[in-house]
Parts: structure tokens; C-alpha cells; sequence
């Protein structure tokens, strides 16, 4: 992929990068995305979008391992600088949807913060040039945003936790907020599940079964209910240590 988007991008690529998982250590073969950052000198135009559309398509056909399990944006260099919700649109591909220029949210900053200190060299700088320092407070003001607009809306939704994969990534993903919240520091989905076992005894039943189900396809309803359930007390809780951020 590399040696594709430097034949699109040109003298336009200023660096690629590998962050989530496969940065923090815990990358699943199984179930984790490989997650991308790739950074422009510029807003791309029309005719590059096209080009890289074209390009992610063939990559998509080509049979690949982890074709279908991409995820990341193509940002330029001044709008990754720091995050700006009035400069967040940005061309992205990810595993549920295709190649498009879609608003980025909030969770841009979390990943901002993984991608500056953790983030791995493929081509390029180190990000650290290229992202201004992430405080504690912007950090967890990122997280309370994440928990009030997005898992408030989704902790209901059944037919989203529907699918056993979605169950875990949502009750490791509320771990990782809370870990965030108090420590001010990100951590991969297993460590904050392992750190969480100890603090909440009575939830180890519920992060054992995440873990193990990292990469189940099949639906559980009845697992589903209790998923619910455990949302509508971590989210609680981790709204508490958001009392006073905007």
C-alpha cells in the first residue's frame, strides 16, 4: 500500500504511519484493523481522490489477508497539527465503510495522542514534528465527548450489538474511556480490560467473555441484554469522572 499512495501522492506524501493496535502491542491477527495514517502536504484534489479510490478498490479485490480490515485517513500536514472540529473533513477508508471525504470526530484527538507518542514509521518523519502535544485535560475532554455522543446514543441500539465482535469492542472500548479518564493515557483494549479485572471484580465474567470474543462473527441476543446492561453501568460511571469538562 505504501508503494501505491507514494506512486498517487508523490511529493504531496509527507509521511505514513501505523498507530492502533498494532502500535500499543496487542494486535490480534484474528480481529484487529490495521490502522493507517497517511499525511499530505496538502488538501488532495479531486483528481487524487479519484486515484486513491481506484486504489483502494483494487486493494480491496486483490485478495488480501487484511484487504477488508483497513482502517485510516489521509490528513494534511496543517490540519493534523492539532485537532479543529471546523477542519475535519478528510478523506478515510475503514471496514464498514468505503473510501470517502467524511467528517473526522472527537476520537480524532484520542488517536491523535496514540499516533504522536506511539505511533510507528513506515515512511517519513517522526509524527511527534508533525502533532503539537496533546494535554491530559484535551485528552479526557475528547473521551467525555465520545461517551455523550456517541456510546449514550449506541448502548441501546440492539441491532448494532447484536453480532458477538460488536459486544466486545464496545465493553473493551468503555474500559479503555475509563482507563482514560483516570490515568490520562490511552492503552490498548486488553490492557485496559486486565487493569479494569482488578478494580471491578464483579465485571471480570463480562471483560473474560470480551477478550475471548475479540473475533466472534455470530449474533448473541441474550448476551446482547446483558451487554446492555453492563453499558448502562460503565457509562454511568465513567460519566461521573466527566462532572465540569465541556
Amino acid at each position: 500500500m505504501l508503494t501505491q499512495v507514494k506512486a498517487v501522492l508523490g511529493k504531496r506524501l509527507i509521511g505514513f504511519y501505523l498507530y492502533g493496535s498494532l502500535s500499543l502491542g496487542d494486535f490480534d491477527p484474528l480481529s484487529s484493523d490495521i490502522d493507517i495514517l497517511v499525511v499530505t502536504s496538502e488538501t488532495l484534489p479531486p483528481e487524487v481522490l479519484a486515484r486513491l479510490q481506484h486504489m483502494h478498490t483494487a486493494l480491496a479485490c486483490s485478495g488480501h489477508t487484511y484487504a477488508h480490515r483497513l482502517e485510516g485517513s489521509y490528513i494534511p500536514r496543517e490540519a493534523l497539527r492539532r485537532y479543529d472540529p471546523g477542519h475535519a473533513q478528510h478523506p478515510t477508508i475503514g471496514t464498514d465503510w468505503p473510501f470517502r471525504v467524511d467528517q473526522h470526530d472527537s476520537n480524532r484527538v484520542i488517536e491523535y495522542f496514540i499516533e504522536r507518542e506511539q505511533g510507528v514509521v513506515a515512511w517519513g518523519p517522526p509524527p511527534r514534528t508533525l502533532i503539537d502535544p496533546i494535554s491530559a485535560q484535551h485528552l479526557r475532554e475528547a473521551v467525555c465527548h465520545q461517551l455523550r455522543n456517541f456510546w449514550q446514543i449506541r448502548m441501546d441500539d440492539r441491532a448494532w450489538l447484536r453480532p458477538r465482535k460488536y459486544q466486545a469492542f464496545a465493553i473493551l472500548t468503555l474500559y479503555r474511556a475509563l482507563y482514560t479518564l483516570h490515568h490520562a493515557i490511552p492503552v490498548s483494549r486488553p490492557q485496559a480490560a486486565a487493569r479494569a479485572q482488578q478494580i471491578y471484580p464483579h465485571w471480570r465474567p463480562v471483560i473474560e467473555q470480551a477478550v475471548a470474543w475479540r473475533s466472534e462473527q455470530e449474533d448473541d441476543e441474550v448476551a446482547a441484554q446483558a451487554t446492555i446492561s453492563f453499558l448502562h453501568e460503565a457509562i454511568t460511571l465513567a460519566l461521573h469522572g466527566c462532572e465540569g469538562d465541556s
